[in-house]
């Protein structure tokens, strides 16, 4: 029986769509499945993309693209109580954008749609087709659709994939919970408080108190007229807090360093999404097979060094890598191994370098002391340089020197060796 299309995709977000595209380009006819109603509804990531990947699919993008805002100011907060410690930096003519998905999903489709890719949303994919023991295509709404290859873009919850064995279910250590509000403000309001000017826009990456004493960070994106805002949790440590989860974002919101920029802010939108935050050691050890292969965050690529957080573009370059394996596959006949061919497709992309230089830094991240005693460090230290007691002034050795030992100099220095050899 002839195949109604070379490539099948389950899943309308950044990675199933930008491989689409790719295949279709290169003369494949691609089919893209979207449950949600329109491409975008269903997705939630913070909201910041690094753009050079995308460059090099579309390399016109900025033209017609909805972003919101060019970064131009970064910023690391660290947070206890009551205080808070900041690094900030301008970055002019930065290389990332913020973006709402809701926005930038459909425009990225219809981009794919231009090179001959065919959308269908709204569409329940039941379960995968085989044909002796090879994916063959998909049911889809009570319909038998073949292909040569199916693409999973599922998400990070890859309820298809789990359910049909290819994907085993990810460690609670590997996975985090993302809650995100859009809030709306004045555009006026908004680039007063941030201090931004024309289409600058600024980042916020925030860690200590965030979730109480347990791990966690949270993000701050200027977008146009919206703050994207938002809290991630490991999901291992759900539960063992005072504050539950649901309340976490709204007790970060009052918290002195926050309430002044988000006061008067009205919440649009607010939702929840599972992170793979895993990094290389997450990464399923079979992601290709006969017939199928994984992309995006059911890949679990996503990376978080703890200054930065890159979901979106590493979704885009393993995209391309699964792209040039389905279009080697189609042209030339079938590898003898599809998971050996994609495998070597994504070494040779920079995903591959980024995953292998931070691989160690999610165990880093585990650890409480980056939650608790440097935000408390750097705070103590920060109150005696600034406020004026009665006494003489003592050296500044002598202050840093004081709150080094007070807050576990052992501890500092083990915490120290590890970032530094995992960075």
């Amino acid at each position: 029986m002839a195949d109604d299309f070379d490539i099948i995709i389950i899943g309308a977000g950044i990675a199933g769509t930008a491989c689409a595209l790719r295949c279709a380009r290169a003369g494949l006819s691609v089919l893209l499945l979207e449950r949600g109603e329109i491409p975008g509804s269903k997705n939630l990531s913070g909201g910041r993309l690094y753009c050079r990947a995308l460059a090099e699919l579309l390399p016109h993008f900025q033209q017609s693209a909805p972003l919101e805002r060019r970064i131009t100011q970064e910023n690391l907060t660290l947070l206890t109580d009551d205080g808070a410690t900041t690094y900030s930096s301008l970055q002019p003519g930065g290389d990332s954008w913020s973006l709402l998905r809701a926005r930038f999903d459909p425009w990225l489709v219809s981009q794919a749609e231009g090179e001959g890719v065919q959308c269908i949303t709204s569409a329940t994919v039941a379960s995968l087709y085989r044909e002796n023991g090879r994916v063959c295509g998909v049911i889809c709404d009570n319909e038998t659709l073949r292909a040569r290859y199916v693409v999973l873009a599922e998400g990070a919850n890859s309820e298809l994939a789990e359910r049909h064995g290819l994907l085993p279910r990810p460690s609670p250590t590997a996975m985090a919970l993302g809650i995100k509000a859009v809030l709306a403000m004045e555009r006026k309001t908004l680039e007063d408080r941030f201090r931004l000017e024309g289409n600058e826009g600024a980042a916020m990456l925030f860690t200590g108190g965030v979730c109480g004493d347990l791990p966690g960070g949270a993000f701050l994106y200027t977008n146009q007229e919206t703050i994207s805002f938002g809290i991630v949790c490991p999901l291992s440590t759900l539960g063992k807090g005072a504050v539950p989860a649901s309340k976490l974002l709204d007790r970060l919101k009052s918290h002195p360093a926050l309430r002044p920029l988000l006061q008067g802010s009205e919440t649009l939108e607010y939702g929840a999404h599972l992170v793979p935050e895993g990094g290389l050691h997450s990464m399923p050890a079979q992601y290709a097979g006969e017939g199928w292969l994984l992309v995006g965050d059911a890949l679990r690529t996503c990376v978080n060094t703890g200054f930065t957080v890159r979901g979106m573009d590493m979704a885009l370059i393993g995209a391309q890598a699964a792209a040039q394996t389905l279009i080697l596959a189609c042209r030339h006949g079938e590898p003898q191994n599809l998971f050996t061919q994609y495998h070597q497709e994504i070494e040779r992309s920079l995903l591959w370098d980024v995953l292998q230089r931070y691989r160690h830094v999610p165990a880093l991240l585990q650890r409480p002391g980056w939650y608790r005693r440097w935000p408390a460090l750097m705070d103590d230290i920060s109150r005696e340089l600034w406020q004026q007691g009665e006494g003489p002034v003592p050296p500044l050795r002598q202050i840093v020197w004081r709150h080094l030992h007070r807050h576990g100099l052992r501890h500092l220095a083990g915490d120290l060796v590890r970032s530094l050899r995992c960075l």
